[in-house]
């Protein structure tokens, strides 16, 4: 894919379903009673992972562009898959799927395309298999083979702050004997939570001094109900620094999910300095949305390091932050994010990598990087198949001088399939 330099972004967009939300949609409407019709599901190839082996795994489901319609077949009602359970690219799936299979009575095996092998499985099969679930795997990677068995209950703080392992855990929980607590120290990502009571589980959440306490009975039944997946906020982190980057831009992205574990991105990006508007909030099935108007600012300037608790809430937008950071007075510095080491891509190296590669001034760090105000030039760069390096340094090929080039440019698709033909339709 070929950047040029544009001078603006003018326009009004939609963008697909949350990924996350979707993937987990997908997942709870299979483990309830009835039928689920589930509208602007993601375009992304993830969450078509997820959705290809909840079929093998006996569930139906029906698929008309982004609308789609999941058969539930109620929390015992998965059968043994024919053969192993893909999930592609998508650490989501393979995650929660494990917390699904783990408590059916017969074995699966779940295996990944070979950037999700090299991701790190011990954090979902330590919790599992203290629930009583058996694994054959080796070093802790895909492929993975779930013996399922009757799980128990247990009380579990995970030593890292993961929404994938929180989800794992609770939905093990639904079908273990007992009432299964987890413990988050550091918040993360809350969508597992507020579609299981959306689906009528309750789930209790109560304030330690560790952080938060949930609870979750496995004597929990699950009712279907329609749902309406939001814009996914982190596809429009991209629009958000491009369009602020850019004078004289003006660009409305509508019913974007505005949940407080996810919309870390918008508040840092205005506390830089970024010109960002919402409107028309609303609450749709348990998830608060709006639109976000953003426009061209000429006050972009960091302040502090960015880092602490902050970072699990914008763990995906850190990409599109570093090529931020090229932009701002006083340059951008990021810590403790070294969970993007263990991402589709060692995020860190690859921005650091491509930012170098465009003439930016940056140091890399362990847990993170520090980037200097920039002048890029267009360049060759690599996505490194990740999909957030990709759509990250497209952004950066509009603000550079010259023309940039980004080899596999078409890992968008894990996300955002739409990206570039949504990004040349606000572009001038």
């Amino acid at each position: 894919m070929k950047i040029q330099p544009i001078n603006y972004l003018n326009g009004t967009i939609k963008l697909p379903g949350d990924k996350s939300i979707s993937h987990r949609s997908a997942i709870i409407s299979a483990l309830a009673n009835g039928q689920t019709t589930i509208e602007n599901f993601a375009s992304s190839a993830d969450c078509a992972s997820t959705l290809e082996c909840l079929q093998k795994l006996g569930v139906i489901v029906e698929r008309t562009g982004s609308t789609v319609i999941v058969k539930g077949v109620g929390k015992q009602g998965f059968i043994e898959s024919a053969s192993e359970l893909d999930c592609g690219n998508s650490g989501t799936t393979v995650r929660m799927l494990a917390g699904i299979v783990a408590a059916q009575p017969f074995s699966s095996t779940l295996i990944g395309d070979e950037s999700l092998s090299k991701r790190p499985m011990k954090r979902v099969i330590e919790p599992l298999t203290e629930m009583g679930a058996k694994f054959d795997s080796t070093e802790n990677r895909l492929p993975l083979k779930v013996h399922g068995t009757l799980l128990k209950s247990i009380f579990y703080q995970p030593n890292i702050a993961s929404a994938q392992v929180k989800s794992c855990v609770l939905l093990a929980g639904l079908n273990a004997v007992g009432t299964t607590e987890f413990t988050e120290i550091t918040p993360t990502r809350d969508h597992t939570e507020r579609m299981l009571r959306w689906f009528g589980v309750e789930i209790t959440a109560t304030r330690t001094v560790n952080g938060k306490l949930l609870s979750i009975s496995g004597d929990a039944e699950l009712t279907a109900k329609n749902l309406v997946v939001p814009a996914d906020v982190s596809s429009a982190a991209f629009f958000l620094v491009a369009a602020s980057c850019l004078q004289n831009s003006d660009v409305t992205i509508e019913n974007v999910g505005l949940n407080p574990t996810r919309r870390g991105i918008i508040d840092v990006l205005k506390s830089l300095g970024a010109s960002i508007e919402i409107i028309n909030e609303t609450e749709v099935c348990n998830e608060p949305i709006g639109d976000l108007r953003v426009r061209g600012s000429k006050n972009l300037v960091s302040k502090d390091v960015i880092r602490g608790e902050i970072i699990a809430n914008i763990i995906d937008e850190i990409p599109i932050l570093a090529v931020f950071g090229t932009q701002l007075e006083n340059g951008l510095e990021i810590r403790e994010a070294g969970e993007l080491r263990v991402k589709e891509s060692d995020r860190i190296a690859a921005a650091v990598e491509n930012l170098r590669r465009m003439n930016a001034d940056v140091e890399e760090f362990p847990d993170g990087f520090r980037v200097k105000k920039s002048k890029l030039k267009g360049t060759k760069v690599d996505s490194f198949g990740d999909h957030r390096i990709a759509m990250a340094f497209a952004v950066a090929g509009l603000l550079a001088e010259g023309e940039t080039e980004i080899t596999n440019a078409e890992c968008a698709a894990v996300s955002f399939p739409e990206f570039f033909d949504v990004l040349k339709s606000v572009s001038n």
